[in-house]
């Protein structure tokens, strides 16, 4: 009866620690299920029916009920190698063999007549490829080989395919291989600081391997929900991103904890880091998952689907550090601490820390000056926010060191119909098709008129076997990400419903990729309030539960926002400026990502939760028996290390994001470690602890401290307080 009462992360460790070998091979046979499962399964990817939103949502769900054969399409691309003019006959012979050399292949199931470009600067030999769009880039290779061939016959010519699927392969190859840099990167990088924060190898080991084990099953457990919520394309990158950070730094929580109370000389300390550091883990998943479920609220399915991964992850992670971690450390025992590594192990023996008393000391002594100073420079840190201008990132955002991006700005220069293409849509009832047709070839010949379009091709007009579904592409020659491109959205966003005011029953829409990244921004802009709102109310309540305190849960919710704000201002001072490109190796756009303010602010809250709650119930724990300051003291000083090696992982992993060729992971990256830098280091070391020193014993109102336990202690700690 009295083990019932004792709380369940409790009685779990202490089934974990009576049956190991179960609870370790009950978590890899869980691990490898998911994961396995979830292969087989594959990923149900999200369409673009399913992603769209606002007009060009409309647009993309009438192109779908079209139902339009969708065919992989290629362009070989012939230019002067020194650009210019081409020689006729040169370009003429290239063109000839490239028609040759395709048509006999049977991956190639039509090769159209080779168009030269209106300055006559190239020449473009269109390619339809047998199967599909998802697969063509498996399918490609010998296209490739065929336009190398022609290549090295005219060696006086430039000769590029640039299509469906060469652009996935080459963009694949590159950014493929930037990922799986940054993850092989990232592991011993992980390693090597938890070799340094323990000073022992399997104790190193055991929070990275829990970790990749959380994100393998959290993977295969995504793909499985990816049938009833389609996946985003980055799901795995983000588990992967917070399965690593949450992952490590749950087991650090525990494992530290536990090695503590062991070192005190206590022999139940696997059941006081159940207790203390356990329920911590419980309360920071919950309250990760929390923030992360504010992305439902997005009502999009890019942000359900990230929404779903990082829940899932999180869980995973929770639910390893309270089973299969206490197994482990049941059955190592004190061998956890071999083998050593003789100057690092020396430096996690020492009893006491003199960096964070000297750390703390401005906070504790003169806790109104600290918490001023430090709340205005965090203030100043966020001002360059109040400018963040958002947009989706385009072609014109991808590295151009990638042989197949400057081989679409050639064809893009020499055919502006290639480039950013405006997708109007039509749906009218079939006995209209005629009068449709008429308003959308009105319609093209008012936009040949007008330099915002581009007039090197005819738009063509494609309709639908039941004559329901009309589509016309109509391109524009300015850059996706430029002024001229956006007018010549809203011109023609403008004119469709005039062309089609005498046609009755018709829905229709303008989409196209630069139409969906508008709307798209458009849609977030005006979903953030409601998120964040989502975000911070919950929050406020589940730290108010949790501490039984309004104060606690008040002052939690203003340090993460001034967190969150100072990591915006730095976002945007070096991402929508040109100063830092040459040190991150960038393009600025003078933009933020649309996507990224608000899954980073959710991403952000959850994080600093996480270190918030754990700080917090040290100071808790200390404050039994403490007056408020040497509480404060105490609390920080004894969570200290474990909160710094936690940050540093996540540095270091979320850093070497910042190192991808992708602006919109470079921005992730670069995003996330400087908002955990800034929570690690101002937020924790002054802001916090002169805030909770300036309150005193109102840090508990309106509740109350339980009293202390006649068995627990707090050790003689160096507090810089007199």
């Amino acid at each position: 009866m009295k083990d019932a009462k004792r709380p369940v992360t409790v009685r779990v460790a202490r089934w974990s620690a009576a049956h190991p070998w179960s609870a370790v091979g009950l978590w890899i046979l869980f691990a490898a299920l998911c994961l396995g499962l979830g292969t087989a399964a594959g990923t149900n990817d999200i369409s673009d029916a399913d992603s769209g939103v606002g007009e060009s949502g409309r647009a993309g769900r009438i192109v779908a009920a079209g139902d339009f054969p969708e065919k992989p399409e290629e362009n070989v691309l012939i230019t002067a190698t020194r650009g210019g003019p081409l020689d006729p006959r040169a370009a003429r012979a290239a063109a000839d063999d490239v028609v040759r050399r395709m048509r006999a292949l049977p991956e190639v199931e039509s090769v159209g007549r080779p168009v030269p470009a209106p300055d006559r600067t190239a020449v473009l030999v269109p390619v339809t490829m047998t199967g599909d769009t998802e697969t063509a880039d498996r399918h490609v290779d010998p296209l490739l080989a065929q336009s190398a061939a022609v290549q090295d016959a005219h060696p006086g010519l430039r000769v590029e395919q640039v299509g469906t699927g060469s652009t996935a392969k080459g963009l694949t190859e590159t950014l493929g291989e930037d990922f799986r840099r940054a993850e092989y990167i990232s592991l011993p990088l992980t390693l090597l600081i938890m070799l340094v924060v323990f000073g022992a190898l399997i104790a190193a080991c055991v929070p990275v391997v829990l970790a990749l084990s959380s994100v393998a099953a959290a993977i295969g457990l995504s793909a499985l929900v990816s049938h009833l919520l389609p996946a985003t394309s980055a799901i795995s990158n983000v588990i992967l991103l917070m399965g690593m950070a949450v992952g490590v730094d749950y087991s650090l929580f525990y494992l530290k904890r536990e090695r503590e109370e062991r070192r005190r000389g206590r022999p139940d300390a696997l059941e006081i880091a159940a207790e203390t550091s356990g329920h911590t883990v419980v309360v920071s998943g919950a309250t990760v998952a929390v923030a992360m479920a504010g992305l439902y609220l997005a009502g999009e399915a890019t942000f359900t689907s990230l929404a779903t991964g990082s829940i899932i992850v999180v869980g995973v992670a929770v639910l390893a550090s309270l089973t299969v971690l206490p197994a482990l450390l049941a059955k190592l025992g004190p061998r956890v601490d071999r083998p050593r590594i003789p100057v690092l192990w020396r430096m996690t023996m020492r009893p006491r820390s003199r960096l964070w008393p000297v750390l703390l000391r401005p906070a504790l002594r003169r806790p109104a000056l600290t918490l001023t100073v430090s709340a205005a420079a965090l203030v100043l840190l966020a001002v360059p926010a109040l400018d963040m201008r958002l947009k989706q990132p385009g072609s014109d955002d991808l590295p151009r060191d990638i042989p197949v991006v400057r081989a679409m700005d050639r064809l893009t220069a020499a055919f502006p119909s290639e480039g950013t293409v405006h997708e109007v849509a039509v749906r009218a009832p079939a006995e209209q098709s005629a009068r449709v047709r008429s308003a959308l070839t009105g319609l093209a010949a008012r936009t040949a008129r007008d330099p915002l379009f581009a007039h090197d091709r005819v738009p063509e007009i494609r309709t639908s076997p039941d004559e329901r579904v009309h589509v016309i592409d109509i391109a524009t020659p300015h850059a996706r990400s430029s002024d001229g491109a956006r007018r010549s959205l809203d011109t023609l966003r403008t004119w469709l419903p005039d062309a089609l005011a005498d046609v009755p029953g018709t829905e229709y829409g303008v989409g196209g990729k630069l139409a969906e990244g508008v709307d798209f921004t458009d849609h977030l802009e005006a979903r953030l309030p409601l998120v964040v709102g989502f975000v911070l109310l919950l929050t406020l309540a589940m730290t108010g539960a949790i501490f039984r305190s309004a104060a606690i849960a008040l002052s939690a919710v203003a340090l993460n926002l001034l967190s969150a704000a100072a990591a915006f201002g730095v976002l945007v001072a070096v991402f929508q400026n040109t100063w830092a490109e040459g040190i991150l190796d960038f393009h600025s756009s003078g933009a933020v990502v649309s996507w990224l303010p608000l899954f980073l602010f959710v991403v952000l809250f959850g994080l600093s939760m996480d270190y918030h709650v754990f700080v917090v119930s040290r100071i808790r724990e200390a404050a039994r028996d403490l007056p408020a300051r040497a509480a404060v003291g105490a609390g920080i000083t004894r969570s200290a290390g474990v909160v710094t090696s936690a940050a540093v992982v996540m540095v270091a992993v979320f850093a070497i994001f910042g190192t991808l060729s992708m602006v919109e992971f470079k921005q992730l990256g670069v995003g996330l470690a400087a908002a955990v830098l800034i929570d690690a280091v101002v937020i924790r070391i002054f802001v916090l602890p002169s805030l909770m020193a300036l309150l005193g014993d109102a840090n508990w109102w309106p509740g109350r401290l339980p009293p202390r336990p006649a068995d627990a202690t707090v050790p003689d700690l160096p507090l810089p307080v007199r």
